[in-house]
């Protein structure tokens, strides 16, 4: 999930539909609501969060102190116009990167996944896994060097499933990654569905079916 930050809707809404585009789960924030969800937002919903967008905003150079203080995900800035000045305050605060705007979401995946592989000291943007390539900046994965293409879902839960190759993950924490954790409108159980028609892709297109499940514990990615 990725949080925008910005006092116009206009802005928030756009970059919410650009993300729903590519099936990447996100919420908008005006600054003064933004200060009061991150003060009582529990824990386990800031896990879920890939990023923070920053935008135009009330004192926008205090917000990523705020942030900080509670959660380590990347942070974004967008910038108006261009301002060298702007741009070196920004990142004094503890801002991560810089970007113009307009900017495409898949950037801004992109930059996200970036930042969190030097932080982490890692440098894959992909994972072979047997006879399969899974990106982690939107596009499909491969077989043998072929596209497998996916639904959007299918494709992030693919992800989040090598994310945490050869660890269990539940079913409330894969809803988290694809939907995010304001979504009521979703119920959980179609997460379900979801993997079951993955499980039915990868069987026919690699001959196995990866993905180990145990009920009421979670499901598994496997080495291929």
């Amino acid at each position: 999930m990725f949080v925008i930050i910005d006092d116009r809707k206009i802005v928030t809404s756009g970059y919410a539909s650009g993300f729903e585009r590519e099936g990447v789960s996100s919420i908008g924030f005006r600054s003064p609501e933004f200060r009061d969800w991150m003060g009582a937002a529990p824990d386990s919903d800031l896990l879920t969060i890939e990023g923070f967008l920053l935008g135009s905003c009330e004192d926008r150079q205090s917000v990523p102190k705020i942030i900080r203080e509670r959660c380590g995900a990347p942070l974004i800035a967008f910038s108006d116009v261009p301002s060298l000045e702007q741009t070196l305050n920004l990142f004094a605060v503890g801002v991560d990167d810089v970007v113009r705007q307009p900017v495409h979401v898949r950037e801004i995946i992109a930059r996200a996944g970036a930042i969190q592989r030097r932080a982490g000291g890692q440098t894959e943007d992909c994972r072979i896994i047997g006879s399969m390539r899974v990106f982690f900046d939107g596009r499909d994965p491969e077989v043998n060097g072929e596209p497998f293409v996916l639904p959007r879902r299918e494709r992030r839960i693919l992800e989040y499933l090598v994310r945490n190759q050869n660890k269990r993950v539940t079913k409330e924490k894969i809803f988290g990654f694809v939907y995010g954790f304001c979504n009521e409108e979703v119920e959980e159980s179609v997460i379900e569905s979801h993997i079951s028609k993955l499980r039915k892709k990868l069987r026919a297109r690699l001959g196995f079916d990866p993905i180990d499940s145990k009920r009421y514990v979670g499901y598994m990615l496997e080495n291929g």
